[in-house]
């Protein structure tokens, strides 16, 4: 909880993981959001790219349209997801698409019951090998969960928390006066992100945010973790988020934001051929680079 920040009543209702997050730290980190935002548009240009971006995923994957996913379809949607687009294009050439598809359609099996998230990431992660070469798997599954089904899913990649390493926006917002000291036993479950989205969404409705609100928290948590990586560099996305910048560069990166060129198509995903791939021709491309 929001230590000297929560109400009474919402420390009643809740029925999750207790997390002691800072406010101070989440407000200076939101102001600061808002700031460097400014020059490019403002927040609400990068919320309504993420809300285009699920919409793109809810077309594809939504309603059952997971079982006719095609692999240029599926290129389309991990263009937009920047730990996977380095890696897929190799993997799919060794392995097949069609590997790839029965496992996502696994994932999604049966995804508007939440109870069942845990199990379902559990059994996608573990049908890969379990190596640091495969770390983008679990990255992969939440985007998918999370972009086709915002409202349901929290986004619960390993920026975010990362129970094995203990490293992510968690311990960025935690509050301690060393938090680089701090013991945080929260594990990977949907109910810990569960309750960090509701947590941060209780922080931005308190700040005068009622609209968009899993798009405000993805915002707000990419451009903490973009600090984290501005002032240390993060152990497994350095070689993702190389180079300077303006204030936005990590976190539009964070969240995939500048996966295409909209004058050509082509996007930041290569192929087995070393070309870039194109977003797919016959989907209208209307993600502007926020740029």
């Amino acid at each position: 909880m929001f230590s000297l920040l929560r109400r009474k009543d919402v420390v009643k209702e809740r029925t999750g993981p207790v997390l002691d997050l800072s406010g101070p730290r989440l407000r200076r980190a939101f102001e600061h959001l808002v700031a460097a935002a400014e020059d490019t548009g403002g927040v609400e240009r990068y919320v309504g790219a993420l809300a285009l971006k699920a919409s793109l995923f809810e077309e594809i994957l939504g309603k059952g349209r997971v079982a006719q996913m095609s692999q240029d379809e599926f290129l389309d949607l991990a263009a937009f997801i920047t730990p996977v687009r380095r890696r897929i294009a190799g993997w799919i050439g060794d392995f097949g698409y069609a590997a790839l598809h029965r496992r996502i359609i696994g994932l999604l099996e049966g995804w508007s019951d939440t109870s069942t998230a845990d199990a379902r990431m559990k059994a996608f992660v573990e049908s890969f090998p379990q190596d640091k070469e495969h770390r983008w798997v679990r990255d992969l599954g939440a985007e998918i969960l999370h972009f086709t089904a915002p409202e349901r899913y929290p986004l619960m990649t390993r920026w975010v928390w990362d129970e094995r390493v203990g490293t992510g926006v968690l311990r960025e917002i935690w509050f301690a006066d060393d938090v680089d000291a701090a013991r945080i036993t929260a594990d990977n479950s949907f109910a810990t992100y569960a309750t960090l989205q509701a947590e941060l969404e209780g922080f931005l409705k308190d700040n005068g945010v009622f609209r968009d609100l899993p798009f405000y928290c993805d915002m707000l948590m990419a451009h903490v973790y973009s600090g984290y990586i501005n002032d240390r560099g993060g152990q497994y996305l350095r070689s993702d988020f190389t180079g300077a910048g303006d204030a936005m560069l990590h976190t539009r990166r964070m969240l995939g934001l500048d996966a295409v060129d909209t004058e050509t198509g082509r996007t930041r995903l290569k192929l087995i051929d070393g070309t870039a791939h194109v977003l797919g021709a016959q989907r209208l491309v209307t993600h502007e680079e926020v740029s």
